[in-house]
């Protein structure tokens, strides 16, 4: 595993951020937005890391038919394939996905093939040298399911998920381990599969990450291709400290496989004049859009955190009373280097914060040292991941973000996306 050193992490952006669930369209994405990334990044020392996002359909494809067209579009000098997101399996970019994304769960077994053949792919796609490689996944599931024997077309019926579930969910890990741990054996590359706290989900605060690991993977030899990826603007969201949290993973002994660079809204009450409030509603209005849940933390009046599932129910539930709330913090991925939109704000400061923690947490002790501090094994991978550009309002794309008619969309998003990872590697120097 690379040193805690910042010039050995590998920093690169997640390719979810394109439509696109075969083959050729990853590629054509890759050879066009990522390739023109590349080119705006001339200047920067090495090829430009790229987060693939492999849906299911795809990794059918690659695996019936081959991988050459894939082992192209990133073998080229400019691009740098070193991780994979693993969490969507199906479309990404349809109409309403919502709680689909969290299908198939992980006490499901088509999960389980799909990230075996996520790890096999990527394997084979680790440029030489390279020896370790990442896969972000679901925290296991959404904690209720529609219940197929109850429901109908027109009325779908929620229940819990059940401890068979949770417990076949800890199977298909240990299993997957097994399976990885033969990949490493026979082909030299340690493939990390690194779980993803989500607001919402069956794990979405450090504390039942660990608890988790510790019930279901208390085995070494699992924690060495199980870990955790840690996303900034998840932890934001659910209001806990960034270096609390990572250095919780360490303790615990739990890889950190992967670190998403991501930020959320913040629409600080507690500091706003309560006569912009309805104009803050109205600005939060504007990110209530239908694709993507927008789980919102909620600091109230009296200090407690609670969580609304969707930005859209919580805005129709306050239109017609005062906020009294202190803080909330929305799950939409805005661009990392902004630190406000209008009368919002980001959670941008915690993405250095966590940096830092990572930096620091990793670094090995001293020789002969006393020190009790827990090290923390990190894999190096930093992903930029912005996957919401797409539904982003037209009317808050000022400064950096403003649209120039001049440009293709792949040249703007290609700008956009440069920028952001300019912003990122500024932090690491």
């Amino acid at each position: 595993m690379p040193s805690a050193s910042r010039s050995d992490w590998t920093l690169g952006y997640c390719t979810n951020i394109h439509p696109g669930i075969e083959v050729d369209a990853i590629c054509k994405n890759l050879n066009t937005v990522s390739a023109e990334v590349a080119r705006r990044r001339e200047q920067a020392s090495g090829p430009l890391g790229v987060g693939l996002w492999i849906p299911h359909a795809a990794s059918v494809e690659l695996r019936r038919h081959g991988m050459p067209p894939l082992e192209e579009a990133v073998g080229h000098k400019s691009l740098l394939a070193y991780t994979v997101n693993g969490f969507p399996y199906d479309d990404f970019h349809g109409d309403r996905v919502k709680h689909a994304v969290y299908q198939p769960a992980w006490w499901h077994d088509e999960r389980v093939g799909y990230t075996r053949d996520l790890a096999k792919i990527l394997g084979d796609l680790l440029p030489e040298g390279m020896t370790t490689g990442t896969i972000s996944t679901l925290p296991l599931g959404w904690p209720r399911q529609i219940d197929e024997h109850e429901s109908t077309e027109t009325n779908p019926v929620w229940r819990d998920v059940t401890e068979d579930e949770l417990h076949h969910a800890g199977t298909n890990f240990r299993r997957l381990a097994e399976d990885l741990r033969m990949l490493e054996n026979r082909t030299g590359k340690r493939i990390i599969v690194a779980i993803e706290p989500e607001p919402g989900c069956l794990l979405e605060r450090s504390e039942q990450v660990v608890e988790w690991f510790q019930k279901q993977l208390p085995d070494p030899t699992h924690r060495r291709y199980i870990g955790v990826c840690h996303d900034v603007c998840h932890s934001a969201v659910m209001m806990e400290d960034q270096r609390e949290t990572l250095k919780r993973y360490a303790d615990a002994g739990i890889v950190l496989g992967k670190v998403q660079i991501s930020s959320a809204i913040v629409a600080d009450w507690k500091s706003a004049e309560p006569s912009d409030h309805p104009a803050v509603l109205e600005q939060l209005r504007s990110f209530a859009e239908d694709r993507y849940l927008h789980q919102t933390g909620r600091r109230t009046a009296n200090g407690r955190f609670e969580m609304a599932e969707d930005l859209p129910e919580l805005l129709d539930a306050t239109a017609s009373t005062p906020i009294k709330d202190e803080r909330w913090v929305v799950h939409f991925h805005v661009p990392v280097f902004l630190e406000k939109f209008g009368l919002l704000k980001t959670t941008r400061n915690e993405i250095a914060e966590a940096l830092d923690a990572v930096e620091q947490l990793s670094a090995p002790l001293a020789k002969g040292s006393r020190s009790t501090r827990s090290v923390l094994e990190f894999s190096g991978h930093l992903e930029v991941e912005t996957y919401a550009w797409s539904v982003l309002p037209d009317s808050q794309r000022t400064g950096p973000l403003a649209i120039d008619d001049s440009m293709s969309r792949e040249e703007a998003m290609a700008r956009d996306i440069a920028y952001e990872i300019d912003y990122v590697a500024g932090l690491l120097t």
